[in-house]
Formats: C-alpha cells, sequence, structure tokens
C-alpha cells in the first residue's frame, strides 16, 4: 500500500514578514495513522528536500500526542527533511493521496500544474485523495473529468471563514477556503470550529481543520480497505 503525502514549499504570510508553511499536527497525526497501518509513504512537495513549518504550529499550545511522537522520531524527522520534488511523482504510483494543510497551500499548491495534475489523476482512476483544513484549497483549480471543477456538486469542507476569522487572517490569504469551496460549486457544509469534521464525497475525503486530520487519514485507509 503507498500513499503520497504533498506538503507545500511557501514560508511567507502574504507580505505580513511573518512566516507559515504547514501544519505539524496536520502531518504528524496522519503520518502515524499510515506508518501504524504498515503504508509506505512518500512526501513530496515542489521544491522538494524539508518543507517549512508553521511556527504557530510548533508552539506548546498546539502540541498533541502525534507532534510529541514526531519530536521523539529521528526516522520521521528525516523523512520529512527530505521530501522529493513534486514534479518527479505520478499518480500511478500510489494508491492514494493525502495533503496535510496549514495556510501555506494556498499560496503554492493551489496553483502548482503538478499538484493540480496529480489530484486530477488520481480521482479519475478512483483512488482516495484527502485534504485538510487549508489544503481543500489545493482543489481551486481541480477539474473533473467533464471539465467542471471536480468539488461541483459534492458535499465538502475544509477550514472554515470564522476559524480564519478567529486566527486574523481573513485579510491575508489570497483566498478563503469555505468562500472558494462555495463558489466552484461545492455543497459546503462544517462542523463546531475547531471540531474534528470529515466529509467524504465518493473518493473524495476533507477535513475542516487541524483535528479532522487523523480521522480524515483514517478514512482514506478504510476506503484503501486498511
Amino acid at each position: 500500500m503507498k500513499i503520497a503525502m504533498i506538503l507545500t514549499s511557501h514560508d511567507e504570510l502574504g507580505n505580513t514578514g511573518h512566516k507559515t508553511g504547514f501544519w505539524l499536527e496536520e502531518f504528524a497525526a496522519p503520518y502515524y495513522v499510515f506508518k501504524d497501518a504498515g503504508v509506505e509513504l512518500t512526501l513530496a512537495s515542489p521544491k522538494g528536500g524539508q518543507p517549512p513549518l508553521d511556527p504557530k504550529s510548533d508552539e506548546p499550545g498546539a502540541q498533541t500526542d502525534a507532534t510529541k511522537r514526531f519530536k521523539q522520531d529521528p526516522a520521521a524527522q528525516q523523512a520529512l527533511a527530505s521530501t522529493v520534488p513534486l514534479d518527479t511523482i505520478k499518480a500511478a504510483d500510489f494508491d492514494a493521496i493525502f495533503y496535510p494543510g496549514g495556510h501555506g497551500p494556498l499560496w503554492d499548491l493551489a496553483e502548482d500544474k503538478h499538484s493540480i495534475a496529480l489530484i486530477e489523476q488520481a480521482y479519475a482512476a478512483g483512488k482516495p485523495v484527502a485534504v485538510v483544513c487549508h489544503a481543500p484549497g489545493v482543489l481551486r483549480h481541480v477539474k473533473a473529468a467533464s471539465g467542471e471543477p471536480l468539488v461541483k456538486g459534492k458535499p465538502v469542507t475544509g477550514f472554515t471563514n470564522t476559524e480564519e476569522e478567529a486566527v486574523q487572517l481573513t485579510k491575508i490569504v489570497p483566498f478563503l477556503v469555505e468562500d472558494m469551496l462555495k463558489e466552484n460549486g461545492g455543497t459546503y457544509s462544517k462542523g463546531a470550529d475547531w471540531q474534528p469534521y470529515v466529509v467524504t464525497a465518493g473518493h473524495l475525503i476533507t477535513g475542516q481543520n487541524p483535528a479532522s486530520s487523523e480521522p480524515a487519514a483514517e478514512e482514506l485507509l478504510k476506503q484503501l480497505g486498511k
């Protein structure tokens, strides 16, 4: 069983002078769900190498059992430090694709032609595609075989406008995940802010926020029969 996890390479939070990247929990929790199930993981990012970590996800209040485990796991740290360039991987080589969030993907992966093609090919082949928190933003330009937006007419979720307001980045991000999903015709729904909420539309799995990353990974495994 092979799964590709796709991480952002973008580290600038707009023009604020602050750093962003991927959200640690949204990588670590799914990573261990997959590892503990015996999955062979490939980690990729647009630039390859070490993806940027959102510093806020490394603060004490953001730690979980999975992030603590990651910090005691040199093999996992080495795997993360040596992601392969995104343009070197093909959907045909994997059973499923998983995208952790963090604000970074809104700038790079949402516009990345290799990411868009990877999702389109994996989805068309009937392979599960899971995206959590801000990572549903990577679906912005992804099309179904019909040429319509992939999310059109599908139940989906993603980071809510109220969650974005709570972290005071509504005016900083290039687009709001909730608004984009609705504009692309998705049937958007959400749970309570910061609580786990996962929506499955066939083999497209979307999670609302960091707490949704582990259940989204578990749903992906379930679809793979693990």
